[in-house]
């Protein structure tokens, strides 16, 4: 006989999950009452201040909440494409019709009420993501199937860059952890990482030094992969051979008649050529794929010049080249880094105390209640007050973790994970950007910062996962 608690809407449920999820809410509400607080106001309870309308928008996210538990599981399964469709809709709505808000036309206005539907699109692709990567016949290293993972994500990815809100677009790329977890090969993973890494270093460093730092990088992979010292030198007989040929075409051409990097380009590809067909006589298979990431890495840097002058907005040229130290804005583009740090730093240990944070309420930071909301946990509650905040959100995302490990279906496992990658994405780059660690990019501290779509949205992606567990935990009791 089954237990008529069993038919409870939290039954199932993870309290611990929930508990972290109200405690986090709960300190976000604190501080975004102490940045946003102003005891010379006429009516401190009026719906016209900040905290108040959160205060409005946490009651709605728990409402949201519970409807999600409501909702049966395979509801998420069964409406994971018409909601995938659904979020494409809005962000092309958005783009076409939406309201511009901070260079970023990605947002609906009705009134005096603003909605940001990339928040909720990013539910839709976890969704969508999740349905295709559970199908039966889905193996992740099969190109055919690893195209429409790619299809899934690139597809929202490409419309929020057109809105030119290329911080939200970029969380996208944080379901590269999913895909390994899931099982993508490594060796799939690393190009990724190395076109963002050239894409920084490019700025950074001259050719010749990019041609030396690539040699040694693709020397030691290559090491890696093969345990034989011949490969290895080889390889590096190769790539020092392009450098020597590079060195002799530079001495008989005059200077300033050939670019550097098309000299460096040529020399490199005729010293690749000579290693692969040693490579191929000799078995050597590793050394095709380090090859291939050597040159790949060759043709890939020419083109960051374009990206970053064709693609990216002023405003962003200069978050990137003020956090690599290229420029300095101290009263332009540095002043918001700089007053956060100078806000955090001022907290010490123990902080200024609940609203007496002088660098928040005398409003030297900008967008202290929302993209730069923990500069207030950092000068009102100090490093103690940080650290339980960052403890707490941790916490969360292991939980989230845990709870994709323990499901007994793919869909769950990876949905679980979708959320733990944006979660942990969005807390890196936030924390991050606030301290001076990341460019700023404008996205939110998840359940902190100011604002109902990004609330409601992320209670809605959160209790979906919560949601799946239960079902998993439910059937495990039964089937006892």
């Amino acid at each position: 006989m089954t237990n008529n608690r069993h038919n409870g809407i939290f039954y199932g449920v993870d309290g611990w999950t929930v508990l972290l999820y109200v405690l986090i809410v709960a300190a976000g509400w604190i501080s975004i009452t102490s940045a946003s607080y102003d005891d010379s106001a006429a009516d401190l309870l009026s719906f016209s201040h900040f905290y108040m309308k959160q205060l409005m928008w946490i009651g709605m996210a728990w409402v949201t909440a519970i409807i999600v538990l409501l909702l049966d599981e395979r509801f998420y399964h069964m409406f994971a494409y018409p909601a995938y469709l659904g979020g494409i809709a809005l962000l092309v709505a958005a783009l076409l019709f939406g309201r511009e808000v901070n260079g970023a036309k990605a947002w609906f206005e009705f009134g005096s009420l603003r909605v940001q539907p990339v928040e909720f699109a990013k539910i839709a692709t976890a969704l969508a993501l999740a349905r295709v990567m559970s199908e039966y016949s889905f193996s992740i290293n099969r190109a055919g199937d690893l195209m429409k993972v790619a299809v899934v994500i690139c597809i929202p990815l490409f419309i929020i860059i057109l809105q030119n809100d290329t911080g939200s677009g970029i969380v996208l790329g944080s379901f590269l952890f999913v895909l390994y977890r899931e099982g993508l090969n490594k060796w799939l993973c690393i190009p990724v990482l190395l076109i963002a890494a050239l894409f920084i270093v490019s700025f950074l460093l001259s050719p010749m030094t990019l041609l030396v730092a690539l040699i040694l990088v693709c020397t030691l992979s290559e090491a890696m992969m093969n345990g034989q010292w011949r490969s290895r030198l080889v390889f590096l007989a190769a790539v020092m051979l392009s450098a020597i040929l590079l060195c002799l075409v530079m001495a008989l051409i005059a200077p300033g008649t050939l670019d550097l990097y098309h000299s460096l380009l040529t020399t490199t590809l005729a010293a690749v050529v000579f290693a692969a067909v040693y490579a191929y006589r000799s078995n050597l298979a590793n050394i095709f794929i380090t090859l291939g990431l050597f040159v790949g890495s060759l043709v890939f840097l020419p083109t960051t010049d374009y990206i970053f002058n064709s693609i990216l907005k002023q405003h962003q040229r200069d978050r990137i080249l003020s956090f690599l130290g290229i420029i300095s804005d101290p009263l332009g583009t540095d002043y918001n880094v700089n007053q956060a740090k100078i806000a955090i730093g001022s907290g010490n240990f123990w902080g200024k105390g609940f609203l007496e944070g002088t660098q928040i309420k005398y409003g030297f930071v900008p967008e202290k209640h929302t993209d730069f909301i923990f500069c207030t946990v950092g000068e009102e509650w100090g490093f103690l007050g940080s650290v339980v905040v960052l403890t707490l959100l941790c916490l969360l995302i292991l939980r989230l973790m845990r709870m994709g490990e323990r499901q007994q279906e793919p869909f769950g496992r990876i949905y679980c994970y979708c959320v733990a990658a944006i979660l942990l994405f969005h807390v890196l780059v936030n924390v991050g950007m606030t301290i001076g660690l990341m460019p700023v990019m404008g996205i939110p501290l998840p359940f902190m910062s100011y604002g109902g779509s990004s609330l409601i949205a992320f209670t809605i992606l959160l209790f979906i996962a919560v949601r799946l567990d239960a079902s998993t935990r439910q059937f495990s009791v039964h089937k006892l």
